[in-house]
């Protein structure tokens, strides 16, 4: 069953996400966000969704640029990507937008909601657990690890973070970084290191193995085995 489209605002941002729904049950579902990498919601992210509706959630590909809103080149992607990771109180907003949206979906049960992101989105999903939202888990796909610099809440969310060993993005410090901040605020945590392997390790097109960027099919398939377990878990 092919996705559809859905248009949500942030005061007057209008953004616009992909929602694919599980084909196999028409009561309540739940339901998981993905949050897409630097480039914006792309055709990666939707498949992902879809794969989540093949699994029988309602997958919901959320927009934190803006409708329509896409990066081409490296340098475009950094300049849509850096103020909002410079600036993470507005990115908690749009990320809170887009929770809002899923929750407003029919199929969706909203007492069993999570969320995934790839790069950019992983830390987005790690922002979701920090702002406190009622999500079940977030699982971080080589997400960078750049701590808020806001206030945080206390983090309701189950935490799985899926990362390459050799991610030159996020070094050993900043992944204890993120174990110390974890374990400080309480959180139930997993982080999952997988050796000889790069950032991008689930993307097919990450083909710059001299930048730290290599996709790794074993580690991909790995990962995803590992968030469906991950999933299964907080969602019973």
């Amino acid at each position: 069953m092919p996705g559809t489209f859905l248009e949500y605002n942030d005061g007057h941002t209008t953004f616009e996400a992909y929602v694919a729904l599980p084909t196999t049950e028409a009561s309540k579902r739940p339901a998981v966000l993905v949050s897409h990498a630097w480039a914006g919601r792309s055709a990666f992210e939707c498949a992902k969704a879809d794969k989540l509706a093949a699994l029988g959630y309602v997958g919901v590909a959320i927009d934190t640029y803006g409708k329509g809103v896409f990066g081409n080149t490296a340098a475009e992607n950094s300049a849509l990507m850096m103020p909002l990771v410079q600036d993470r109180a507005l990115l908690r907003r749009r990320l809170l937008a887009g929770l809002a949206a899923a929750k407003g979906i029919p199929m969706v049960d909203t007492a069993r909601i999570g969320a995934i992101g790839f790069c950019f989105g992983g830390m987005c999903v790690l922002d979701l657990a920090r702002s406190g939202a009622d999500l079940s888990g977030v699982v971080s796909f080589h997400g960078l690890f750049t701590p808020a610099t806001i206030p945080n809440h206390p983090i309701k969310a189950k935490v799985l973070a899926l990362h390459g060993h050799d991610d030159p993005m996020v070094p050993p410090a900043a992944v204890l970084a993120l174990q110390q901040e974890l374990t400080a605020a309480g959180a139930d945590w997993q982080l999952h290191a997988y050796g000889n392997t790069s950032h991008a390790f689930t993307n097919p097109a990450a083909n710059d193995a001299a930048n730290g960027m290599q996709y790794n099919a074993a580690t991909a398939r790995r990962a995803w085995r590992t968030m469906e377990d991950f999933l299964a878990e907080v969602f019973a």
